[in-house]
């Protein structure tokens, strides 16, 4: 077995009994050392959004003191939801290792692909509402940071850096 993907399938097997949350872990690494590592946190910190990718991710930049995981990879024990996808993405991070399927992870009771099918437009149940309000009002502080010299466009910067194709699923 692969020496991180070993790191990341102990991490979610360690949540097993722990019960923090589901059974799923997660590491980062650059150049050959483990820079970051997660489990999933979410029953442990109340935290829907504490996957262990999520948590691998924010340990890695603390640890590397950045936000900018350029030349990292990461190992996980399955394939990322859509918001851990995402947020690999932000990181900048170009390469993912993964051992489970998200049909894996939806045999097991967790339901990503409700989120994928909501992504691509398939809300046939209203089960969420995604209302625009107050435009006029919150459009000045992007304005706001428009004019501002000094700002750092993160995400212009991870885009450029892209090799691969991304697919963003805008819902306007």
């Amino acid at each position: 077995m692969n020496e991180f993907m070993k790191v990341a399938n102990e991490l979610a097997k360690e949540n097993i009994i722990s019960g923090y949350g589901g059974p799923f872990g997660a590491c980062i690494v650059k150049d050959g050392k483990i820079v970051g590592k997660g489990s999933n946190l979410v029953l442990k910190n109340n935290d829907p959004s504490a996957h262990a990718e999520i948590t691998a991710i924010r340990d890695a930049c603390k640890n590397l003191n950045t936000y900018d995981l350029n030349g990292c990879e990461i190992y996980t024990s399955c394939y990322p939801c859509p918001m851990c996808l995402s947020a690999i993405i932000w990181a900048n991070i170009k390469t993912i290792y993964y051992g489970n399927t998200k049909e894996d992870a939806a045999n097991i009771g967790f339901r990503d692909e409700y989120i994928y099918d909501y992504l691509e437009g398939n809300n046939s149940d209203n089960s969420l509402d995604v209302i625009q309000i107050d435009r006029d009002e919150t459009i000045k502080a992007f304005d706001e940071f428009l004019k501002k010299d000094d700002k750092t466009i993160y995400w212009l910067k991870a885009i450029k850096k892209m090799k691969k194709t991304i697919f963003f699923y805008l819902n306007f």
